[in-house]
This record gives C-alpha cells, structure tokens and sequence, in this order.
C-alpha cells in the first residue's frame, strides 16, 4: 500500500514539473557530432553574397551548427559547380541562382523540394517555381544609371525609352557591359530582346554600335572607369548598373551626401528584374538544417540585412527598409521579363548574335 502512495506521489510531481515547463511552438532544429560538436551546414553562394557576422552566429547559436559559406564564382560558375558535384554535392544548400539560370538548375534537377511556411509571405510575382525547389530571396532591377550632373549642365534631357538612346544627342554617352562576360551585361540585353522581340533586338543594338556606345567586359571597369559619376570620372554619362546603385552612392561617400549624384532609367521595359533564389541540395545529410537555413534567408531578420549587404530588395514585405534605399533606390514598375525556359534555349545563340552584330 505505501508503494503504491509513493508512485502516486512521484506521478502527480512528473505531471506538475511538465506543466510548468515552458513551450515552444517550432523548436529549434538543433545537431551535434558523436564528439559533442557542432556540425557543419555547407552554403555554396556566388561571390557577391554577403552577411552580417551576428545574424550568422545567431543562427548558429540557436541550432548549434556551424555555418560554411562556399563563394563559387558568379552565378553562372557557381551553378555549374553544383551540377558538376551533383553526385558528390560540396554543400547543402545553395544560394544564388537567378531568373536567367532557374530552368538550367530546375532541368538538372539539383535541388530537393522544401515549402517553406514563410513562402506564405512572399508575393506571387516571385515564386517561379511551382514545385518549390527553388525559393526565392532577394531581387534587383539592373537599369541605366545616369549622372545627373552632366545631363544638368550640358541642358540635355534625360532619355525616356531604349529607342531614344539611339538618338544623335547621346552620342557616345552609353557605357554597357559585355553580356558574355558580364551579368548586368546579360541582364540588358535580355531587356533589348523583351522589348524588341528576336526579330529586332539586333537591328537596335547596330543602332547603337552606330552611336558609338562602348562596351566593357564588366561592371567594375564600367562603372568605376569609363562612367562619369563614379570615382573614376570617365568619359559616359550613362552606365548599365542597378536601381540599388545611386543609394551605393550614397552611403559609400567618402563626404557625407544630400542627395545621390545618380539616378537609374526606370521607364517601361528599360530595365530587366533580377530574382535569386534559394534551394536544398539533393543529397544532403542536413536535410533539417538546411531547412532551418532556408527559413532563415526568408525571415525577416536577413531579409532586412540584405539590403546594405548586397544592395538587393528582399521578397519578404514585412522587411523594413532602411533610409538610404527608401530615398534613393529605385524600382521599375514595369520591368522586362523574359521566361526562364525561353533563356535556357535560346541565351548562347543571343550572346554569340549579339557578338557578331556589336564587336565585329
């Protein structure tokens, strides 16, 4: 009878102890290794991408993991190191992969599918991909930037449309870059072939090879020598950059700025929206960190460090923005487009056309 009084006893405590144990609805996902260690979770990104270190450790902390970022190239290398690892995938969650490249990566099938619940928050207009293989994070508008000093004091109005650009009174004052060796490059021209149609996108870049426009092999040598806002002061006024670039200008300022020297061309179809997602790789061992990860690129504490990051928007609307960006930085309201699947078909025959018509 006293045994039984003492395992009643011991019952009723158990029960009072877990009731006052607090709660939590989604449990961090947590992982350590047979040494009591954190394990690694592996992020392959391209070179562009960037973090605060806190918000890093933070994750960290919460899952007891340690986070290894894998910088690959540009978007198009570090795709190609994913698919080429397939067999023997070098990390577990890849990042970076943009609308130009999405057919590529969701053909070679790299990607394990993952609907997120956050996706709930992101606008329809992102979510290329129906099986939710590839999420998307950040997005951008590569736009004509243009000094707005120069159009001031040379009393010339700034141009409205891309057909304008062919005009006598913009002789020479167009910097691209080469859309073989360069992604903005690649972006604008995709913006020509939307707005002209295969039929004609050629036609308008002989237009502008007659104009002199000059072309560099990459955004670097286009914006920091031959642009004429930049610390460079080059000789064109007008470069292909981003609508993200003039709040850039602003916060890097070696002297503090009321306004931005720069402004980007937004008018319909002048710019091209670059959108970047995010995918599990398949084959990972980590498959619940890398979700863990995944949710954590679309909430809303790294979606509000992106911004002066990697000079991106985020897709998460309940990211504030932060000052510069709502005042300076700009977004084309009706921006081109063009179908991923369409890309992947046809971009090597638009570069190499593109190649005969504007460097030979």
């Amino acid at each position: 009878m006293m045994l039984r009084i003492v395992w009643l006893w011991i019952l009723v405590l158990l029960i009072g102890v877990t009731a006052c144990t607090p709660q939590t609805a989604t449990p961090a996902v947590t992982s350590v290794s047979p040494a009591g260690q954190p394990v690694e979770l592996r992020v392959m990104t391209h070179d562009s991408f960037a973090v605060s270190e806190d918000i890093v450790r933070a994750f960290e902390a919460a899952h007891q993991v340690k986070v290894t970022f894998i910088k690959s190239g540009d978007t198009g290398a570090a795709l190609n190191r994913a698919v080429l690892t397939r067999e023997n995938p070098q990390a577990d969650v890849f990042y970076g992969v943009d609308n130009t490249f999405l057919s590529r990566a969701l053909d070679e099938d790299i990607f394990e599918p993952y609907a997120s619940p956050l996706l709930e928050k992101i606008p329809a207009e992102f979510k290329l991909d129906p099986t939710n293989r590839a999420l998307p994070v950040d997005y951008g508008d590569v736009c004509i930037n243009y000094d707005k000093a120069y159009f001031r004091e040379k009393n010339l109005p700034v141009p409205q449309s891309l057909e304008e650009l062919t005009r006598p009174e913009y002789r020479g004052l167009l910097v691209v870059e080469n859309p073989a060796t360069s992604s903005p490059g690649l972006a604008f021209l995709f913006a020509t072939i939307a707005h002209f149609g295969e039929e004609g996108y050629l036609d308008y870049w002989k237009a502008l090879r007659a104009n002199e426009v000059v072309v560099a092999s990459d955004w670097e040598s286009a914006y920091y020598t031959y642009f004429s806002a930049s610390s460079g002061k080059g000789p064109q006024p007008m470069v292909v950059s981003y609508a993200s670039s003039p709040a850039a200008e602003v916060i890097f300022a070696e002297k503090p700025l009321e306004d931005a020297p720069t402004a980007s061309l937004t008018a319909p179809g002048m710019c091209y929206r670059q959108i970047e997602f995010v995918g599990i790789l398949k084959g990972t061992p980590q498959r619940k960190l890398a979700e863990a990860f995944v949710d954590f690129m679309l909430g809303k504490t790294f979606q509000e460090d992106m911004p002066l990051q990697m000079f991106v928007f985020p897709v998460n609307p309940e990211a504030v923005l932060p000052e510069a960006f709502t005042r300076y930085a700009q977004v084309a309201e009706q921006p081109a487009t063009l179908d991923s699947a369409r890309i992947a078909a046809r971009r090597e025959a638009w570069i190499q056309a593109w190649t005969e018509a504007v460097l030979r």
